[in-house]
Order: C-alpha cells, then structure tokens, then sequence
C-alpha cells in the first residue's frame, strides 16, 4: 500500500510540474524496489535516481553523483541515499552545513569520524521532514538498513561512531532503542534533531559530539565553533586540499572537495568503504585522460607545487630513460629540494608546506626529551657494532712479531707459533639512503614521519655514516623525488627534514628504483636503503594522447611490483630494511614487500631499540658470514 501510495504521489508530481526534466513522466516507479533494474543501461539508472532526487527536492538543478555498482550491490541504499540527498537540500542548507565540515577539517578534525556523525544527524533531522509527504520512504529506509546492518555489522562495530549507527538503525528497523550506556547520550541528542529545522542546529550537534567523543581535546588547541566558522573562503583557498580528493586536480580544488562533503553527508557509506571499493574495482576510476593541452601544463604545475628540480634537462632525461620502464614506462622523474627552498612562486602551496614545517618543529620542539632518548640508544648501537667491525685480533703466524717467551721452543714446535699478526676484522665503509613515503595517506603522520627520520639521521651523523633523505609522491605520471639532505652535507641539514609534508599518490616501485639508482652511485661497500612507508601503493593512471595504459598501480600489483623492486636492489647488494609507519590492517602488505627485514613501531618511545636491532644485524651480518 505505501508504494503504491507512493508511486501515485510521484505520478502525480510528474504530471503536475511541467518543468521537470526531460523524460521523467515517463518514469513514475523509479523509487520501487521490486523493479528488477539490473539490465537497464548506465545512463536509465542514472536519469531514474536523478528523477527520485528531484523529486524529492523539488529542485531540478541538484546534481547527484550515483555509484552504479553500490546500486546494482544494494538499490535501497542508493535510492535512500538520493531521497535524503534531496530532502536535505530541500529543508535545511545543505551547502552552510558541508562548509562547516570543510572548516572543521581545515582546523585539524579527523574526516572519517566527523563524516560518520554528520551522516548520523543529517539521516536524523531530514528523513521525519520528507515522511509526511512521501510515506513509502519508510519502507525504503528499512530495507536500506537491513542491508547495512547484515553486510556492514563488523566494520560499523570497530569504532564509535560506527557502534552509535548501528544503535540507530537497530532501532529504526525494530523499535529497540536499548544500548551500551557510552553510546547512549550521543544517541539521544542525534535522535532529538527529528524536531530541529535548524541547519545551525544540526552544526552544533556535530560540534558538540566530535569535540566530546572524538577528540577531547580539540576546542582547547583549535577553538570554539565560533572560531570554525570565522574562516574565511580565502583561508580555506590556500589550504591543500589536494591530499583528500582520490583523484587528481589541478584546479578549483576547494570546489571539488566541498562538493565531495554535500555528496557524502547523506549517505551512511564510510569513506573507508568507499575507498576500499574504489581499490577492488579498479581501473575506471584510477584513469585520468589528458589531453595536449593538459599534458603541457603539468610540468609547470608540478614545479609549483613541489619545487624547481636541482637537475639539468639533460640529466633528468637521461634518468627517465634509464629508470622509467617496465610498469613504470609512461612515468617521469622529478628530482627537488621542495618548494620551500627552490619555488617557483609564493603560492598557496608554498604558504601550506610553510605551516605544515611549522607543525613538524613544533612536535620536535615538544618531543626533545623522547628525541634524545632514542638518538643516545641507537648511537650506542651503531658504535658498538661499528667497533666491532674495526676491532683487531692476534692471531699466531708463520710471519709478524717474535714471542719472545716461546723462543725456547725453536726446533721442538710448529714455527707458526712462534709469531703473531693483528687482523682486523672489517672496515669496509657505509652509506644510508632515508627514504619516506609523502603520499596523502600519511597525512595524519607527518609530524611522527619526520621526527623517526629525523632521529635516524642523528644517529647516522653521530658515528659518521654519511646518509641522504629523501621523500616521495606521485602527482600524475610525475612521481617527485624531493631531497632533504645530501650524503656529504653537515649535520645541520639533518632539521631540513621537517620540511616534510605529505601529498597526492605514491608509485611506490619506482621510487625505490630511483632511491636504489642513487646508492648503487656511491663507492663505499656497503649501502642500505631505510624505507619508512604505509605498505599502500596506490597511483593513478595518466593516459596521455599515444601512450599504453597500464595496469592500476594499487592493490596487489602495486604491492608485487614493489616487492619485485625490493628484491632486485638485494640482489645487487643493496640492504633494504622497511620502517612501518601504517595502519595495522595494512601490515600484510608491508610483510610481502620488505620480508623478514621490516620493523613495525607501534610505540615510538621503542623506536630506537627496534630500528637499532635490525641496523645492528646488517653491520654485523658479514662478520658472522
């Protein structure tokens, strides 16, 4: 009955309107779930959910972007998700309210959880708005819900945002509003929005409980939200926004993301689902066609963003040539000391790697006490195993020093016990490539990132070891080299590492060619390569005009190919040792890439006894061959 009720009202609207869109009276039924859609071609769902919105809103220039494969998955969820889309547009202001979420991001809210309980209040505060008018969307929200509830439960139960959804669904689907008595207060005041028609409102809400349940402490560092929403769209204009689109940008990247917050505040998908199904699918959405035009900017763009290139033309080409090939054949290099000490123009980008060194000094600053620590324990590492490499042995001999005390002996023993020689053990010399991960995934890390290489360094200088750092991300087909310290520098420049800032994707395999290129030029004995990375390729596919698309560089091709990489630089007597700085979901892939030799920190207090241990074996490693 409520869908048929429904499908009358939907008639009827289409009949009455007249200004509806083109083609839409012809489809009344496009909200009913017992229509099999799966046949219909892309461009029918896509003019049907448009329709349910429009609808719905009343507004026909909304714009919706529909997943067709989570529609095909679950249609309730989509068709949900569009009718609370315009629901929300139509009674509250949808654009004030994902402001707030982009301002409240720019001041340092973690996006996951934030997103999570603005989907929560937007659900609480649209869907009794559009139930009057519309009653068959109960039905809809139901079997939404159902299917969350049976196909998303364990995700949902890792956190607290996830825990207060599921509350709120269970209770939706059968009138059990019982729960844990954490969950309990976050719950009421979401539910107590199905009276608010207040956009503001819904903003304090959101406030109130991310500042309560997701970080205590972000009011007294950052400010009231009085001072979140006195930031300016100029400020926000110079933010890099860049490091939270999946997909690459070279302008009004502001715009993009605003619009990413109004599509995904009115679903209840996560951002961690909907990244992890972008990984599984794959290829269509990790491609970027460029055309001529586009492919002439990118080069300029590049050196605005990351830094002019320390490098001739010549010896850049030469190192492409050499470097790009195999997996990595449509890529190039580009080989910077970062846009803070060779820009191009005081940009906003320029501006964002200013405040992000500032953030990274000033966790230095604070950390000194747990810096000095690790610095003095793994130097005391590194010194014994490097004395030992020089300490002598005396041995008996044919030939050396006479015995004066054995001379008795002549005649009646082996002569080769009559002198002794000193030996030493080995004194071949070291050199230390730091290579770190500065792709947009570590961008909650920056500040541990830098000071873990930061503190390797120290150490490294102490026992005179010389060493470079370097960073690396992909933006494009370009992934950029960006140097931080040079093998013969002094040890001031070590501090150069807090320019560290994060961006864009990560090609993974190929910068660990180019950092292996770049150890295999010096002349000492002995080379190690330090990588400090999330275990997590992932690069987006550049088709210029003529050239072949590969594979899309993430999952297990990413992971394989850089382990492949890995491998080839042990074969060429390079030591590679892993540092993992990810998430512990993501350990299986850094266990593929690094084996045995890979050390995963998850107190940094202990950082120095773990790294030490591993660097501690490969000095000793040939003493004890």
């Amino acid at each position: 009955m409520e869908q048929d009720e429904l499908r009358k009202n939907l008639w009827e609207q289409r009949q009455e309107g007249g200004d509806g869109p083109a083609g839409s009276e012809t489809n009344p039924a496009v909200v009913f779930a017992g229509e099999e859609l799966e046949e219909e071609d892309s461009l029918e769902i896509q003019t049907r959910m448009k329709n349910l919105m429009w609808t719905v809103s009343g507004d026909y220039r909304l714009d919706t972007k529909l997943d067709l494969q989570s529609f095909r998955e679950s249609r309730y969820v989509s068709m949900y998700d569009a009718i609370k889309q315009g629901a929300f547009a139509r009674f509250f202001d949808k654009d004030a309210f994902a402001l707030y979420l982009v301002k409240k991001v720019y001041y340092g809210a973690d996006e996951m959880p934030l997103m999570s309980l603005a989907q929560l209040c937007v659900d609480a505060a649209a869907y009794p708005k559009v139930l009057p008018e519309r009653p068959g969307v109960r039905e809809i929200r139901q079997k939404s819900f159902e299917y969350l509830l049976d196909h998303k439960f364990s995700r949902l139960c890792a956190n607290l945002p996830g825990k207060i959804k599921l509350a709120l669904m269970r209770g939706a689907v059968s009138g059990d509003w019982n729960c844990e008595k954490r969950i309990r207060e976050p719950l009421e005041m979401i539910r107590a929005l199905e009276q608010s028609s207040d956009t503001m409102e819904l903003i304090r809400t959101v406030d109130r409980l991310y500042n309560r349940m997701i970080d205590p402490s972000f009011e007294k560092q950052h400010g009231d939200l009085e001072k979140i929403l006195a930031v300016s769209l100029e400020e926000l204009q110079e933010f890099n926004w860049k490091n939270f689109l999946e997909e690459e940008a070279l302008e009004n990247v502001l715009e993009q993301y605003v619009s990413r917050m109004e599509q995904q505040m009115t679903s209840f998908e996560t951002l961690e689902d909907q990244k992890e199904e972008q990984e599984k699918r794959g290829t269509a959405r990790r491609v970027v066609v460029l055309d001529e035009e586009a492919v002439k900017k990118v080069y300029s763009y590049v050196e605005k963003s990351f830094g002019r290139t320390y490098l001739t033309e010549r010896e850049q080409k030469q190192l492409n040539y050499r470097l790009c090939r195999g997996a990595h054949r449509d890529c190039s290099l580009h080989y910077t000391e970062g846009i803070l000490a060779s820009p191009v123009m005081m940009n906003a980008q320029y501006v964002n790697a200013r405040k992000q060194m500032q953030n990274n000094r000033r966790l230095f600053l604070n950390s000194q006490n747990l810096i000095k620590r690790n610095v003095e324990a793994m130097t005391q590492f590194l010194r014994r195993s490097l004395n030992r490499r020089t300490e002598s042995d005396v041995l008996p001999s044919y030939y050396g020093v006479i015995q004066p005390r054995k001379l008795w002996r002549v005649g009646r023993t082996d002569p080769g016990r009559l002198f002794c020689r000193s030996t030493k053990q080995n004194s071949t010399r070291f050199a230390v490539e730091i290579l770190m991960d500065a792709s947009g995934s570590q961008r909650e890390r920056q500040g541990q990132v830098a000071l873990q290489a930061y503190m390797i360094s120290e150490s490294l200088s102490n026992v005179g070891i010389p060493h470079q750092i370097m960073s690396f991300c992909t933006f494009w087909d370009y992934t950029v080299m960006q140097r931080f310290r040079d093998y013969e520098d002094p040890r001031e420049k070590n501090k150069d590492v807090f320019r560290y800032i994060t961006s864009s994707n990560n090609r993974d395999g190929l910068a660990i060619r180019a950092a292996g290129d770049s150890l295999l030029g010096r002349d000492e004995e002995n080379r190690i390569l330090i990588v400090l990375s999330d275990g997590r390729p992932n690069d987006v596919i550049v088709n210029r005009p003529g050239s072949r698309n590969p594979k899309p560089y993430c999952g297990e091709y990413g992971v394989q190919d850089t382990a492949w990489e890995v491998r080839s630089l042990r074969g060429n007597g390079i030591f590679v040792l892993g540092v993992f700085t990810g998430d512990e979901k993501d350990l299986a892939a850094e266990k593929i890439i690094f084996g045995k030799d890979f050390a995963y920190i998850r107190d940094i207090r202990n950082f120095s006894r773990v790294v030490s241990g591993y660097l501690q074996r490969l000095l000793e490693q040939d003493l004890e061959e």
